[in-house]
């Protein structure tokens, strides 16, 4: 029996989160959204097709008027408009209409390209989310957010488009490799850190099977994870103010993430902007030294970044000025009052950002010293 959460749009249910050990529910969950009598497309990217591909579309076809795969080539650096182009170009040559679904099998980059595809092929046709990561199950797939990067800028085209369905496989978490994980474990800490201290200390108090990837622990996590970010997209779905303190890390994370050429991972970029956030947050004299220390540190044994070398601290400064928060010119900067407690911040300098900057900055010459 899965567990099952309602995401409510506009105080109307909108869409279930449905949280199983296996994909053996899917089929049942289609056929909810009357799957017998439309064509589906499943879109996963090359990892992702290895990995689970053939086992969803056997699922899938057993209950499906016709199920087909499209595959792209897996990175962050695929997370553009030619690759939903082309799936533009499969459903075209498939003949899909309005009333047939789009699959999104992956992480976020999946997600976030299928969500958008999904937007506006044919003014809109509904999709659901599979997400097969820890940073898409506890984050990235809730919230109706699509998109696409720009000339390596993180998600400046898209729309906010709700899917019919979440469906969270836990299992799949064992699959993924160890730098996945954990950095999809940054968004984790993320959802404590603005919200919930109580979750905050019960990740920590639950290290050990974090690590080990205990599957009922593992659940619980997701689940709770997403019980802070439902309640914080339904308060504001069109991140007209709430919403935007999900965005604790990301507006330094996301600089990180474009100057080192997604090379690393988005947590480990977004680990780091908290930790710059934290910094801003106890020169702000809003948290303690010891706080902003506490907070730097906890991600340490979650194997997630602090410090970072071989960038420029004044190129950082400079991308964080096409950020998508940016408000009249001012960026809307998420700052902690407390562990657990976020709020949106209009009046972060340039020097200061540059300061938390070189903060996480270390150099050749820290080595030498």
């Amino acid at each position: 029996m899965a567990n099952r959460m309602t995401i409510n749009y506009e105080k109307k249910p909108c869409y279930d989160i449905v949280f199983a050990g296996d994909f053996s529910l899917l089929a049942e969950e289609l056929a909810g959204l009357g799957a017998s009598q439309r064509r589906v497309a499943v879109i996963c990217d090359s990892n992702t097709e290895k990995l689970f591909g053939q086992e969803v579309v056997e699922i899938l076809e057993k209950g499906c008027k016709k199920v087909i795969l499209h595959a792209f080539p897996a990175g962050e650096a695929n997370k553009t408009l030619d690759t939903v182009k082309e799936i533009y170009k499969t459903l075209i040559e498939e003949k899909f209409d309005r009333k047939d679904l789009l699959v999104a099998l992956g992480g976020g980059v999946v997600g976030d390209i299928t969500g958008y595809a999904a937007a506006t092929y044919l003014r809109g046709v509904d999709f659901i989310q599979i997400p097969t990561t820890l940073i898409a199950q506890s984050d990235s797939s809730i919230g109706g957010k699509t998109g696409v990067d720009f000339d390596g800028y993180k998600n400046m085209v898209g729309a906010f488009y709700m899917p019919k369905l979440v469906y969270m496989n836990a299992g799949v978490l064992k699959k993924l490799d160890d730098r996945q994980f954990y950095a999809g474990f940054a968004e984790v800490m993320k959802h404590g850190l603005i919200r919930d201290t109580a979750f905050y200390e019960w990740l920590l108090d639950h290290m050990y099977e974090i690590h080990e990837r205990d599957p009922e622990v593992c659940e619980e996590m997701v689940m709770r994870s997403c019980g802070i970010k439902k309640l914080v997209v339904e308060k504001d779905p069109k991140e007209q103010g709430d919403r935007a303190l999900l965005n604790f890390g990301h507006t330094i994370g996301h600089a990180i993430e474009k100057a080192k050429h997604f090379e690393m991972l988005h947590g480990e970029c977004i680990a780091l902007g908290m930790v710059a956030a934290a910094y801003i947050s106890w020169k702000h004299e809003s948290l303690s030294m010891d706080e902003y220390y506490e907070v730097r540190d906890m991600f340490v044994p979650f194997n997630l970044p602090i410090s970072i070398d071989d960038i420029d601290p004044e190129e950082i400064l400079a991308l964080t000025k096409s950020d998508k928060k940016m408000e009249a010119g001012q960026i809307r900067f998420v700052l902690l009052k407390k562990v657990g407690k976020a709020f949106v911040d209009k009046t972060v300098t340039d020097a200061e950002i540059l300061e938390a900057v070189k903060e996480i900055y270390f150099s050749d010459e820290d080595m030498r010293e």
